[in-house]
């Protein structure tokens, strides 16, 4: 969820359909940064005063994960004195991972700052936020995936994320998890239910995204009513909007958040 784009009712609304807890990816907010500085004191809000303000608003744990988005990667003298720097960040006391990276046109600059930080992650055993592009996604999905490998990667620390009818199979040939985001213009939660229902819900798991645009912080708990309504076992879907998503984060040592 990225909160930083949000009110602080949106945290009361979360707390009030059941959210005790939520992951808050770096990510592009809105305009492309024109200096480095602009990233660190971007990081600095998401890993401090939103989880103030989650803690504040509605007693949410809050955690972050840390990255360079891919949009931005193609700014090369900007991109890597981020990435010179990212070290620091996650060593950050809340921060449970490296995300969002992965792609946005698929450009030699966006796979660049993908392997380094895939290695960064894989070198401190980070769980890995993977944004997949939004336009070409599934060929921009396969190289994705091409890359993983090639990098031999953990890839049970990785979520492959924003998947779409388009991309589940491509994304369920590999180890990593699989996430699918509950937002307009990705994947309506009713055609996300229905992929769950034909691939099952192993390493499966729904997020919200939340942002500037329209979106809905409580898409999350809209799908898991959903999925009771249409008759789903009450722990298959815990499965998916709790258990999962606590399991791949519960990887990082700075996830403390009690089940």
């Amino acid at each position: 969820m990225h909160m930083v784009s949000r009110s602080i009712n949106d945290y009361e609304r979360a707390r009030l359909a059941g959210i005790e807890c939520c992951i808050e990816p770096a990510f592009w907010s809105g305009t492309d940064k024109q200096h480095a500085e602009s990233f660190f004191d971007y990081f600095e809000r998401i890993i401090g005063f939103e989880t103030n303000r989650a803690e504040r608003a509605a007693g949410i744990d809050h955690y972050a994960t840390i990255g360079l988005e891919p949009k931005e990667a193609n700014y090369p003298e900007m991109a890597q004195r981020v990435l010179d720097e990212l070290p620091e960040y996650l060593e950050r006391e809340n921060v449970v991972g490296l995300g969002e990276i992965g792609f946005d046109q698929a450009t030699d600059e966006e796979e660049y700052a993908f392997r380094e930080q895939l290695r960064m992650a894989e070198e401190r055993e980070l769980p890995v936020i993977v944004h997949t592009p939004h336009t070409n996604k599934p060929e921009g999905t396969e190289r994705l995936v091409e890359i993983i490998r090639d990098e031999g990667v953990t890839q049970e620390r990785i979520v492959i994320d924003h998947n779409t009818e388009n991309t589940i199979e491509i994304s369920s040939q590999t180890d990593c998890w699989i996430g699918f985001t509950l937002y307009p213009g990705k994947i309506t939660d009713e055609t996300a239910i229905d992929i769950l229902e034909e691939y099952g819900t192993d390493k499966m798991l729904l997020n919200s995204s939340v942002d500037w645009d329209p979106s809905d912080p409580l898409a999350v708990p809209k799908a898991r009513d959903k999925m009771l309504d249409r008759g789903w076992d009450r722990e298959a879907v815990k499965k998916v909007v709790f258990d999962n998503p606590y399991e791949f984060f519960d990887q990082s040592p700075n996830f403390t958040h009690e089940a």
